[in-house]
């Protein structure tokens, strides 16, 4: 977990498109934290607490964020 920290805070803009042109329902965790510029271990926290701004969709053992909710959290 902490290789993911290291690896978004070394990750360029350019990594990332803009939001808005984002296609995917669902985006992963590390992308959801550069979108929220939060870090990934904040929204394992509130995906476990289920008290966070934004709900994951469990896909397998993984957490899938829905682009249209982290959109509304940024105002997009």
């Amino acid at each position: 977990m902490q290789g993911d920290f290291f690896r978004i805070l070394t990750m360029r803009q350019s990594d990332y498109p803009p939001l808005e042109a984002v296609t995917k329902p669902v985006l992963d965790t590390e992308a959801t934290a550069y979108y929220l510029n939060l870090a990934p271990q904040t929204l394992r926290v509130w995906s476990s607490r289920e008290n966070g701004l934004i709900r994951p969709i469990r896909i397998g053992r993984r957490l899938g964020w829905p682009v249209s909710e982290i959109k509304r959290v940024l105002g997009v």
